[in-house]
């Protein structure tokens, strides 16, 4: 495809980010249905918070039902191994509208204050409006920008953009702007809380955003995970984080009834948000743009819900750095298919794929890479062996200076800590989802270690990561 061509059918003009900033990408998503050049398709981001990836009943979970998100994964490709770049809210979301690791930005906790140069690494919304998107931003806000700084975050329309007490008006804000007649695509954020109060429920505070009244009794609540019981050989600064910390992890001295009755909570507040991002298909419908829409939905990072008696999230266990990750474009993506061998970031990825939708090439910077191509059904060869996985342990923005890293691999998931006694993990994860056998210390799996700690100090090499190894 010529680029004045494309340029010249997209009305695309580049006016904040420099072009030599820019390289031309050789096919974007458009290379699969010329027809589609100068008709570029919306783009609707969807994100809830604190939501593990198999918490919707698309997984297999008996738990809840979620038909809005099933929606999604009946018309679209769901990746079983898509990843959060940390699992905390504010580096989390800094990672996924910049493009970039959280210690890149220097944005590893929850600091409210941008850390970074947002001229030389800006936000989604530039991106997606330079690239002659109308952009728009609904709901949980939680970035270190001001909302009402426009011309810094890109995002035009912006409603809500508040931190809690705010679902319940996320869903009317984004009808408003689908509903727009505009002559340029779209691209809205439709950001929900929930299921983020189930912090507030554990601690036995105020609910922000939906009361759940009193939980059932906890033999109809639902059972306990498989892997409810703390690992072996388990790094030892885990559990002294959660004891030191109990507002955070209230959980510590909790009998087994409490924890089902927690579960209970979580699945009911994802049962809550989902009927609201219903409403928001429901506007998408009635707007006529379903068919011309490509819906990314996703969380922003997952929460213990009692796998190995942990709530919330900073561990780097599955339940809380697995997210869902679904991509949908009705009569392009293959309905109910699943990608379960690649290894996805909802950080990195996630602004090179709108960067493929839009027909521009992604930030020179920036070091993930478009995830269309798999949504779409194509092989790419060229995907990377792994990706990593960030923490750093705080208490609201007062750091303890512990940090770890997770190296996942196709097979394999590696984590390690910088403080502590045992301060590694390796886990297989085709016979032992669950995470409950340490094999970094048997000595049948040091070749698998070695190579885990070598990909590891690749990627720190490249991204100039600081982060202290025990080995």
């Amino acid at each position: 495809m010529d680029r004045r061509k494309f340029l010249k059918n997209s009305s695309l003009t580049l006016t904040g980010i420099a072009a030599s900033k820019l390289l031309w990408g050789q096919e974007s998503i458009f290379s699969l249905k010329p027809e589609l050049i100068g008709t570029r398709p919306n783009i609707l981001f969807i994100m809830t918070d604190q939501q593990f990836a198999d918490a919707m009943s698309n997984t297999g979970n008996k738990d809840l039902k979620t038909p809005a998100m099933d929606y999604i994964a009946s018309n679209g490709m769901k990746f079983e191994k898509g990843y959060c770049p940390t699992p905390l809210c504010v580096p989390s979301r800094s990672s996924m509208f910049t493009g970039m690791y959280p210690h890149e930005i220097n944005v590893p906790i929850n600091n409210m204050k941008a850390q970074w140069d947002t001229k030389q690494y800006p936000y989604m919304g530039k991106i997606m409006a330079e690239a002659g998107y109308d952009t728009g931003y609904v709901g949980k806000w939680h970035l270190p920008a001001l909302p009402e700084d426009i011309n810094t975050h890109g995002f035009e329309y912006i409603k809500y953009a508040k931190d809690n007490r705010i679902d319940a008006l996320v869903d009317g804000a984004c009808r408003d702007f689908m509903m727009k007649e505009r002559e340029k695509p779209f691209m809205l954020v439709s950001s929900f809380v929930n299921p983020h109060d189930i912090c507030q429920w554990a601690r036995g505070d105020e609910m922000l955003n939906d009361h759940l009244g009193d939980p059932p009794a906890p033999k109809d609540c639902p059972d306990l995970p498989e892997n409810f019981e703390i690992p072996e050989l388990e790094p030892d600064i885990l559990r002294l984080m959660q004891t030191y910390t109990p507002s955070t992890y209230p959980t510590s001295q909790w009998n087994k009834d409490k924890w089902r009755q927690y579960r209970w909570a979580y699945f009911r507040l994802i049962e809550i948000v989902d009927a609201r991002i219903q409403k928001v298909l429901d506007a998408l419908k009635e707007s006529g743009q379903e068919e011309n829409t490509i819906i990314i939905f996703t969380s922003d990072h997952g929460d213990g819900h009692g796998a190995h008696r942990w709530n919330q999230k900073q561990v780097l266990y599955e339940e809380s750095a697995r997210v869902p990750l679904m991509v949908s474009w009705k009569g392009h993506t293959q309905g109910g298919s699943v990608n379960n061998k690649e290894v996805v970031s909802s950080g990195i990825d996630l602004i090179p794929s709108m960067c493929d939708i839009a027909g521009i090439a992604v930030p020179v910077y920036m070091k993930g890479a478009s995830f269309m191509d798999l949504a779409l059904g194509r092989e790419d060869n060229s995907w990377r062996k792994y990706t990593v996985i960030e923490t750093e342990f705080c208490q609201s923005k007062k750091t303890f200076d512990i940090k770890g890293r997770c190296v996942r691999t196709e097979n394999f998931k590696y984590m390690v800590y910088d403080k502590g006694d045992l301060q590694e993990q390796l886990f297989d994860m085709v016979n032992d989802k669950g995470e409950m056998h340490n094999l970094a210390y048997k000595s049948g799996y040091q070749k698998q270690l070695r190579r885990h700690r070598k990909y590891l100090n690749e990627w720190m090499k490249e991204t100039k990561d600081n982060f202290r190894l025990p080995f």
